[in-house]
């Protein structure tokens, strides 16, 4: 996303008591990586990595359906798929029962009668289920199904799609589609150097600006039109390209994923190897996300967790189509920042002014440069105009000598990574002046230079030749995709430096506490709050003193037991609410008290018709900031883990932040700072601190137990977690569980 902070992950759980008298998770339950390929849940942990070599470069290719007959569909897409072959060097083989030939090339009525090895075969039939059926035969590695009619449609077609999907698993080919085109087949340009955008598209129209690129002098590599996906998916390309060593971006279009988790290990794989990858993911409405699902047939997901998930793994979200081309663009074509500062020079103190205003709300880092290097700069800019950053030139000095003098001392300065020079707009011979001593001092430089280029018309030769014509230069026609990409590539940088993989500090072996929570599920129901305080205390999540009772004799032992004040509950799997019913009493002081509360919980709960396991007679905990913590199934992602501002306000304020397990203690902090209202954990209107790292343990233990109990835990919620001041740790007060 553009404007997001990438975190890195660490491992290091602090050596401290946190809840119950019990060590430290890390300590408990050794969350260190060990030798293995699944985690605590049976999941992997790396991407497969398909061998598409043969799919992109075959030798030899069968068209399935191939014609000849002018008008004809297929003939059009055989005319492109023979260019395609001189193009590439392969061998076409038609294939089709109803002619002898096409194009003058022998044809054969099927597959089995083709007389070599085959890497691709192109199916060109409305029901390519037979022809796989046929395939799984030979020694065909790979096939395209142009076919509609599948996923897309509704049902029916998603059962068509999933017994051609069967049969392909059950042939050993990798199929591409079905609802795929003749993206993979384009013309690339190969008179273009240096690293190279490869381009994954489920919609092969919204691919086409990006591919256009090669217009403006971009490299293109591949590109993979997936379609609806029934085998090779988008994680598949994701994973191949992040290795190939042309590949110095991949810039994606996504419309839903088949399967979250495979996308996410071939992110981790791109991250590992500092491979960036851009993508444009529709769904962020409801709107968009019904007409996406239409399109492909895939799950879009949950935007919120989508959005998190790509973060957690370094996946650069933009909303447009032309944020797509540059981001990917710029981050395949510059070199590793060697600082993080930003200077703006301009020819006008007004464009500066609006454009510094634009890049430190994004994000961006404009530190004033030192004094020497400004008095330095005064030698060719007037006094009066400052240089501080934004650089304001006044705009004569471009149109000589000192244009260049003035780049080369900023660029020279040690805590400037990019020089940002927005244009805009054309005014001869000065503009072209500035463009060529823009685009040389870019060849001079290991730091990474920017124009935008503001004129409308973009047919000026200073933009078309000087600045398009520069690979070292980053050139943008607005100043948002400049800023986006600019901060994306800091962040890209900032995010793959000592990248720890979230995956190689995922649990292999249960903890202890598995075997105690998994005695407390309960298949197919929701818990009564005493019985999800005792999951979570399995987890050494700290809990108030409590006991459940059944009378009122023994609710006032309970509350002498406890110590006064209590709080009294009602506890029944039935409870969801129990303070709007009037199931709840506070601060309680007395034995009298305690007993009339009993007999007043119980005949509520019966009046509701609520069955109880019982009372609860709680330890009434001080003040604190209250927290939510939870656990929810996501259909793409598995198990999520949220945390926000609780008690009321989690429904009021909806400030919350999600991540997807595994993740370690940076990024359960970095939750904590996305959040609106964090200022509360710091201590407001003479409030005391909240025991920050308290809170942080119970999300980490909190997303131990969603991995470990995925599969039996479908949601769990803890609110209110009372975060007491620092260093008294976290309870939670309440608990919600309910089993799958």
């Amino acid at each position: 996303m553009l404007g997001s902070t990438h975190g890195t992950f660490t491992t290091g759980l602090r050596a401290r008591v946190v809840a119950c008298g019990e060590p430290p998770l890390s300590a408990v339950h050794g969350v260190t990586a060990v030798a293995g390929d699944l985690d605590v849940s049976g999941r992997p942990l790396h991407a497969p990595v398909p061998d598409l070599d043969r799919f992109f470069r075959p030798e030899s290719v069968a068209v399935v359906g191939a014609s000849d007959t002018e008008g004809r569909p297929n003939t059009g897409i055989t005319r492109q798929l023979l260019a395609w072959a001189e193009r590439v060097g392969a061998r076409i083989h038609p294939v089709n029962p109803t002619r002898t030939s096409v194009f003058g090339i022998d044809c054969v009525p099927s597959v089995g009668a083709l007389t070599e090895p085959v890497d691709l075969a192109v199916l060109l039939v409305a029901d390519p289920l037979p022809v796989i059926e046929e395939l799984a035969a030979t020694k065909v590695r790979f096939a395209v199904a142009f076919a509609s009619g599948f996923a897309e449609t509704g049902e029916a077609g998603a059962a068509a799609q999933e017994r051609l999907a069967a049969a392909v698993r059950r042939s050993g080919i990798r199929l591409l589609g079905p609802n795929t085109n003749l993206n993979a087949f384009e013309r690339f340009r190969e008179d273009l150097d240096g690293p190279a955008v490869a381009l994954i598209t489920q919609s092969g129209h919204q691919g086409r600006p990006v591919f256009t690129l090669q217009e403006l002098g971009v490299r293109l590599s591949h590109w993979a039109p997936t379609g609806n996906e029934a085998d090779l998916e988008t994680a598949d390309f994701l994973s191949y390209f992040a290795g190939r060593p042309e590949v110095g971006a991949i810039a994606c279009y996504v419309e839903g994923l088949k399967d979250g988790r495979s996308f996410l290990l071939a992110a981790d794989r791109a991250a590992r190897n500092g491979v960036p990858v851009v993508a444009v993911k529709v769904g962020r409405t409801e709107t968009g996300a019904r007409t996406a699902a239409s399109h492909t047939g895939k799950l879009t997901g949950a935007d919120q967790v989508v959005d998190a998930a790509m973060r957690q793994f370094g996946v650069i979200r933009v909303d447009g189509l032309d944020q797509l081309q540059d981001t990917a663009t710029l981050l395949a074509r510059a070199r590793r920042p060697v600082a993080e500062g930003v200077v703006v020079y301009s020819i006008s103190g007004g464009t500066g002014a609006h454009f510094a205003d634009l890049a430190t709300a994004a994000g961006l880092d404009l530190p004033p440069l030192p004094q020497a290097k400004q008095d330095e700069l005064h030698q060719w800019i007037p006094e009066y105009l400052n240089v501080a950053n934004p650089v304001d030139n006044g705009g004569h000095p471009v149109g000589d000598w000192r244009g260049r003098k003035i780049i080369d001392a900023i660029l020279a300065d040690p805590s400037v990574g990019v020089l940002i020079c927005p244009i805009t707009g054309p005014f001869p011979p000065m503009s072209d002046r500035l463009a060529q001593d823009l685009a040389d001092a870019a060849e001079a430089t290991d730091k990474l230079v920017c124009v935008i280029w503001g004129s409308p018309v973009g047919t000026e030769d200073a933009y078309r030749t000087t600045l398009l014509g520069s690979s070292r230069l980053a050139t943008f026609r607005t100043f948002s995709n400049c800023i986006g990409a600019v901060k994306a590539y800091l962040d890209h940088h900032r995010f793959t430096t000592g990248y720890r993989s979230p995956f190689d500090e995922a649990p292999r072996t249960p903890s202890p506490s598995l075997r105690k929570a998994q005695a407390l599920i309960r298949p197919g129901r929701r818990l009564s709050e005493h019985a999800a305080k005792q999951l979570l205390r399995a987890y050494g999540i700290r809990v108030p003193r409590e006991q459940l009772v059944t009378s009122a004799a023994a609710a006032v032992r309970a509350a002498g037991l406890v110590g006064y004040p209590v709080v009294m509950k009602a506890s029944g799997t039935q409870l969801a609410h129990k303070t709007e019913l009037g199931l709840v009493k506070v601060g309680l002081t007395s034995a009298s008290q305690v007993r009339d509360a009993y007999r007043e919980l119980t005949d509520i709960a019966r009046f509701e018709s609520i069955d109880l396991d019982g009372i609860l007679v709680c330890q009434m905990v001080g003040r604190g900031v209250e927290m939510v913590v939870g656990v929810t199934h996501d259909d793409l992602f598995g198990p999520t883990v949220t945390v926000g501002l609780g008690g009321v306000l989690v429904e009021v304020l909806n400030d919350t932040a999600v991540r997807v397990p595994p993740f370690g203690e940076r990024e359960a902090r970095s939750m904590l700072a996305e959040l609106r209202g964090r200022a509360l954990l710091d201590g407001v209107r003479g409030a005391a601190p909240a025991d920050v790292d308290a809170l942080v343990e119970v999300v980490l233990r909190v997303q131990r137990m969603a991995l470990e109990l995925d599969g039996d835990l479908a949601e769990l919620d803890i609110n209110p977690l009372m975060v007491l001041p620092r260093g008294q740790g976290a309870v939670a007060l309440d608990a919600l569980a309910v089993c799958r």
